[in-house]
């Protein structure tokens, strides 16, 4: 099972860009489906965005269309997630996560996923 751990959160201004990553070990990303979700505080998870595992689509959450990317560089076996033009309403603990086994009606959601990293705290001030 592959081992997970987010970094690259901070604090920024509304309107900035920022770009997490999260580096994986014990197992090649290749082959999983891969995906990030966010918790502010006092809410529920929220799905933002996902890739399939062959890698071949990507799926966003409405909130972040159009303004967040997700992707992999497969040779540092590493996923990012470029978020641009940030509102304080995207403010929260930004999680990936990666599944062998998530088929494309489950990529939104967070039970369908085995390895967690330990989050990364976003914060965006307007």
């Amino acid at each position: 099972q592959v081992q997970l751990v987010g970094s690259g959160g901070g604090s920024v201004q509304a309107g900035d860009s920022l770009r997490v990553s999260c580096a994986a070990s014990g197992d090649t990303l290749r082959g999983y489906a891969m995906a990030w979700f966010r918790q502010a505080l006092g809410k529920e998870r929220e799905f933002v965005a996902a890739l399939s595992r062959t890698g071949g689509y990507t799926y966003y959450g409405d909130s972040v269309k159009g303004r967040f990317t997700i992707s992999t560089d497969n040779g540092k076996n590493t996923l990012y997630l470029q978020m641009n033009n940030l509102k304080p309403e995207d403010t929260a603990v930004y999680y990936c996560t990666a599944g062998k086994r998530v088929i494309t009606s489950s990529l939104r959601n967070h039970m369908a996923y085995d390895s967690w990293g330990q989050g990364t705290q976003v914060t965006v001030s307007s």
